[in-house]
């Protein structure tokens, strides 16, 4: 247990059955993740092919892994807050986020792929994915942009019984993943199949890996990022690869609002993970204020210009740690429950500010804290650098950049007709 514990709180409450499955997500954290994530670190940052492979089969043996997915199609048939429990628990003990992002990602674009897959595709993927043997993850952005969607230039045109598709991806997590894995995967990709803009774009199963078989067509590349190592990000060219029609996803030419749901989704357990390592944050700062003495044995948090900080930053922790855990129980209400009282665009405002607090509050936390550590956190010796790289990521554009985020708020709130120029 660390010094940073949630506080009695009649508001947001936890069952029994989510406090016991905390307490084993941990229990497996602690065991398995925290003595290996700075290890998993360094050797991903030297060889961005290092995959744990291991860890991840253990991760799936343990179902931390489709979490919400039904057991039918061989999830875990647990919850959306369940799931995001499981990445904040991940995030804590890895709070370079590696594992916790592929956890994520194996988390809400299979549960998007239940949503919109067919039958017969989803029993195919989302057990080997669920045993750790596979990716699934988002393939969206391109060399000209990420958060515009609607300009996405990748075609797909039917031919017959298969889409043939044309184009490039850039910036997309797994990359590696796929090639390593005993199964292999892919991802919930997005290309055009008819005209200009939105209305023009279709969602796929797009796995160019199965049964350990690569697909002719896709041409990878692997970045070399400056953080969150242990998973790998890239980019591929598709040069008339084929895919069989069945692994369309939803409607044609609906695929724009196919992949908003999954970002939604996806965009909670990103938030998840920035709590998760956030509080990892704090708990450092408390015990470095314990410890560290100036000035004839002043604590430095005796100092209010540490001490208010800490306090700003706390709450800050607490309000994203709340539009977490409510997006995510409204998940659950839609997608689980199925509640007629609420539908997807009920989500749209909960996520945006769980997305928007979490990665800049998780980044300024860990800013501050390498300021308290002082020279200390400038050296590989203090792995808090670790936990401000990793999350970065998310504050500077995945998975949807921060000032979408606000335009969504700004937009669902005031009004489209008035926000939009």
């Amino acid at each position: 247990m660390g010094v940073i514990e949630y506080p009695k709180d009649p508001v947001l409450e936890f069952s029994e059955e989510e406090k016991l499955f905390r307490e084993s997500v941990r229990e497996f954290c602690e065991k398995y993740i925290a003595p290996k994530w700075v290890e998993v670190d360094e050797k991903a940052e030297k060889d961005p092919m290092a995959i744990p492979v291991d860890l991840i089969k253990k991760m799936g043996e343990q179902g931390l892994f489709c979490i919400p997915c039904s057991d039918k199609y061989g999830g875990q048939g647990g919850t959306y807050t369940m799931a995001t429990i499981a990445i904040e628990e991940i995030a804590y003990a890895d709070p370079a986020v590696a594992l916790a992002v592929y956890a994520l990602l194996n988390n809400g674009w299979p549960f998007a792929l239940e949503i919109f897959g067919k039958e017969e595709v989803c029993q195919e993927i989302i057990p080997e994915v669920a045993k750790g043997n596979a990716f699934f993850g988002i393939a969206s952005t391109e060399p000209q942009g990420g958060s515009d969607v609607a300009g996405i230039k990748t075609r797909a045109e039917k031919k017959g019984d298969v889409y043939v598709f044309n184009g490039e991806k850039a910036y997309i997590s797994g990359v590696g993943e796929v090639q390593k894995l005993p199964w292999g995967g892919g991802w919930f990709l997005i290309a055009r199949t008819g005209g200009e803009g939105h209305r023009g774009l279709s969602a796929f199963a797009f796995i160019v890996r199965k049964n350990g078989k690569l697909k002719e067509g896709w041409i990878p590349t692997i970045y070399e990022d400056i953080g969150r190592h242990g998973l790998t990000t890239g980019g591929f060219i598709l040069e008339n690869f084929e895919l069989e029609k069945d692994y369309l996803l939803g409607e044609e030419n609906k695929g724009f609002y196919h992949v908003m749901e999954g970002f939604n989704l996806a965009r909670i357990v990103v938030a998840a993970a920035t709590i998760g390592a956030a509080r990892w944050l704090l708990e450092k700062a408390v015990e470095w204020f314990r410890q560290r003495k100036l000035f004839g044995g002043r604590s430095i948090a005796s100092f209010q210009g540490v001490s208010f900080k800490f306090a700003d930053l706390y709450a800050r922790w607490e309000a994203s740690r709340y539009f977490v855990y409510r997006a995510a129980r409204l998940a659950d209400k839609i997608y689980i429950e199925k509640d007629p009282n609420f539908n997807p665009k009920d989500l749209n405002v909960p996520v945006a500010l769980a997305k928007n607090y979490g990665p800049e509050t998780c980044v300024d936390l860990a800013e501050e804290v390498m300021k308290w550590y002082g020279a200390y956190a400038y050296t590989k010796e203090a792995p808090i650098f670790r936990a401000w790289l990793g999350p970065f990521s998310y504050v500077i554009g995945a998975e949807g950049a921060q000032n979408i985020m606000r335009y969504i708020i700004a937009r669902d709130i005031i009004g489209r007709e008035f926000v939009q120029g």
